[in-house]
């Protein structure tokens, strides 16, 4: 049996130079696919990469343990003048039988753009029609912690809701404190904040004892957040943390500032926090950007009180956004929300979850790319008659574990719908029905209708609602009668 040795080579999106080389030992079954263009390995259980980054960080990994190399150096210019040089020497490793370091005599580093990846809202103990999230939830940040290992970066932007309970479950405790272990075991700068679901004292404790890990968390809002810097061949990154605000933790600090708004409190700290236009700037915050997009699982205030002007992040070549759960930019490209990696309501199920990736070059260089993420269990709608949809031929063979929301198209009820319907579909979270019934209901209250229809018919479509029966003729007289003699008195005033 013969394996394959595949190469590949991962070209950074502003200067086109590859960061890093990976060479793997596959399967023969997957190594098909990798045929054309690479050669054949020695069929030994190996498992190499080599990869550099503008913090140094390289080396090589293999099934079993891993092992990291010292700084790269920029100091052989020119030893790998193709691909095949390259190759030849992550083959001679792989036929050595061991894992090898690859240092600093190998590779050049020369790329030199800051990479980020951009996360938030886990809402970690998270549950969603009574259905715990956390299984699915380990489950995404495993893959996105493959992803890491495949797509290299140089810091973790986390823009809050951490948790989803300010008081959150031992489990979702557990979880966070494996990934953030996860991450530092890559030796990965981390930088969090609290979100309106999490409580930032407790979000904050330890905060500098994990600082001392590279773990740098926000802090109980005290004033305006200090920079923490970051270098790279073009100069200074200066990465912001701002915790999730409201007015009344803005008016404690600046108490003689005229802060009446979610607007307001924001200005008032950015006022206070003004980057040095020489540097890179990277905003991590939480809030709600008038022009966004919310969904169903947010909890936006009544009539956007909430909101806050896209302006006021101008001063920043990126700010990283969390509070919405829709992947999406406001205004320019580079003030943009990453979404939820899940789906966390029905309104969410035609979406596209997605890791964002953000590099750095020069001043104003911003590159964004995103990464596809995969869950567990997708998050969908079906809708048909009870018959249909326990139809043996329908759903056969299709993800019946899907988390589900069933809508019956049946005209009567059926009995103990929900119980029968799980005996196929043990995730469903949610039932209706869509027949003449339930759409007469919904016309009752239609806004398009309510100019058409007379404040008798109204009257007694409230009526019938609150009591499960109509107007006698009886009553239907008598509030006829009152309501034309409320309109005679309104026109003789």
């Amino acid at each position: 049996m013969v394996s394959i040795l595949a190469l590949s080579v991962k070209a950074c999106r502003l200067c086109q130079i590859p960061p890093f080389v990976a060479a793997r030992h596959l399967p023969p079954a997957r190594g098909k696919s990798f045929l054309k263009g690479r050669a054949l390995g020695s069929p030994r259980k190996v498992h190499l990469f080599a990869k550099a980054s503008p913090f140094g960080r390289g080396g090589c990994e293999c099934s079993e343990q891993t092992e990291r190399a010292s700084p790269l150096k920029a100091r052989v210019p020119a030893l790998f003048p193709d691909i095949a040089g390259a190759f030849s020497v992550l083959l001679g490793c792989a036929r050595s039988g061991g894992c090898v370091i690859i240092g600093q005599s190998i590779f050049e580093r020369r790329c030199s753009c800051l990479r980020f990846l951009h996360l938030s809202d886990l809402h970690l103990g998270k549950r969603v029609c009574e259905f715990s999230m956390l299984e699915d939830q380990r489950y995404i940040l495993e893959e996105i912690l493959t992803l890491l290992d495949e797509t290299p970066v140089d810091g973790v932007l986390l823009a809050g809701d951490l948790y989803d309970k300010p008081v959150p479950p031992a489990e979702a405790v557990r979880l966070l404190d494996w990934f953030l272990t996860q991450l530092v075991a890559r030796k990965l700068p981390v930088f969090a904040i609290s979100g309106n679901h999490d409580s930032a004292d407790r979000v904050a404790f330890g905060s500098a004892l994990l600082a001392d890990s590279q773990v740098y968390v926000s802090p109980v809002f005290t004033g305006a957040p200090q920079p923490i810097p970051l270098q790279d061949a073009h100069g200074t990154v200066d990465v912001y943390l701002l915790p999730f605000l409201k007015p009344a933790m803005v008016r404690h600090v600046w108490p003689d500032e005229p802060i009446e708004s979610y607007n307001d409190a924001l200005a008032c700290v950015l006022r206070h926090c003004t980057p040095d236009p020489g540097h890179r700037s990277v905003l991590v915050a939480h809030q709600f950007v008038a022009g966004a997009a919310a969904c169903e699982s947010e909890e936006p205030s009544v009539g956007g009180v909430d909101s806050v002007d896209a302006a006021l992040f101008d001063a920043f070549d990126y700010v990283a956004l969390g509070h919405l759960h829709s992947p999406q930019k406001v205004g320019r490209e580079t003030l943009r929300y990453c979404g939820t990696p899940l789906k966390y309501s029905f309104s969410e199920a035609g979406q596209h979850k997605s890791a964002t990736f953000v590099e750095l070059g020069a001043k104003s260089e911003v590159h964004i790319t995103t990464a596809p993420l995969t869950p567990r269990h997708e998050l969908r709608g079906l809708r048909g008659s009870y018959m249909e949809l326990t139809d043996r031929s329908r759903y056969e063979g299709t993800a019946v574990d899907d988390y589900l929301h069933i809508t019956l198209t049946d005209e009567q009820d059926v009995p103990d719908a929900l119980a029968r319907l799980r005996v196929i579909y043990p995730n469903l979270m949610q039932l209706d029905y869509d027949n003449q019934r339930t759409r007469q209901q919904q016309e009752i209250c239609a806004p398009e209708r309510t100019e058409s229809i007379s404040p008798l018919e109204h009257l007694a479509a409230f009526y019938q609602l609150q009591n499960n029966q109509p107007l006698t003729a009886e009553q239907t007289a008598f509030c006829q009668a009152l309501i034309e003699e409320i309109w005679k008195e309104g026109d003789t005033l």
